[in-house]
């Protein structure tokens, strides 16, 4: 897989976090190529990893073995014109843009292209993300996707392309939910007499550890829950209340809509 020359069409965050994460496993720098519009990003991006750089998507597209379509959604079909003529017969195209679906891409970039669907989450920009994937090609181009996902986090399968609106709602936006929650415990514990600087250490390493334990515990998470929960003391109390103001309804609602948007962006 060390071989591979992976080609990113739009060199933004979740773009570097996957060269880092390359770059960090060994990946050599002459074999990643990142297309960006903006000079000074492709500069950065040079300089920061040993990567090569160009202007030109077709460029990138036609050196790829493996592309990686990095741009936002909106982008996605003016970035794709006129790239197929460019592309390797065997090339895997992977795309992380939320929402795209796979035959839309089949059509903007031909029916022979092997599409691997990918929603990836920003925790992979310190190399613990989660990404999921979805495809009809082959097993080399699942296999391609994993190797350039797991250098930056976990990778796992889906079956159905439809289960990807649920993967959206759960692990793409989900990151969001876990620093609304850290805002807020750290907000209110600044209003009950804790420095800032502390009160948000406290919310982020308490997050940290939650979540380690969540992963490497074999446990779940009710029983977690369960186990730092002593009948009748200040975490059942605070359990109680966040019941009483509805805290695990919200969540479900929250997650639902994240869902049904992801839904209607697809069209």
């Amino acid at each position: 897989m060390q071989d591979l020359t992976i080609a990113f069409i739009g060199g933004g965050n979740m773009a570097e976090a996957l060269i880092a994460g390359l770059r960090r496993a060994g990946h050599a720098g002459e074999k990643i190529i990142v297309s960006d519009p903006q000079q000074q990003r492709r500069k950065f991006l040079a300089e920061q990893y040993l990567v090569r750089t160009v202007e030109d998507n077709s460029v990138a597209a036609a050196a790829a073995d493996l592309l990686v379509l990095a741009m936002k959604p909106q982008q996605m079909k003016d970035a794709l014109a006129g790239l197929s003529e460019h592309l390797k017969a065997d090339a895997s195209v992977i795309s992380i843009a939320a929402g795209v679906s796979s035959a839309a891409m089949q059509e903007w970039l031909g029916s022979g292209a092997n599409i691997v669907r990918v929603m990836p989450n920003t925790p992979a920009l310190v190399g613990a993300g989660m990404s999921v994937l979805f495809s009809d090609a082959g097993e080399l181009h699942k296999a391609r996707a994993e190797y350039l996902l797991k250098a930056c986090g976990e990778a796992v399968r889906v079956e159905k392309e439809a289960q990807m609106h649920a993967v959206t709602a759960l692990s793409g936006s989900g990151p969001a939910y876990f620093f609304l929650l850290a805002e807020v415990m750290q907000a209110t514990g600044e209003k009950l007499g804790l420095p800032a600087e502390l009160a948000a250490k406290l919310a982020a390493q308490t997050a940290l550890g939650a979540g380690k334990m969540l992963v490497e515990s074999d446990r779940t998470s009710e029983q977690l829950r369960h186990q730092v929960t002593s009948p009748g003391g200040t975490t059942q109390a605070a359990l109680d209340m966040m019941y009483e103001m509805g805290l695990p309804a919200a969540v479900r609602q929250g997650v639902v809509a994240a869902s049904k948007r992801s839904e209607e962006l697809a069209g």
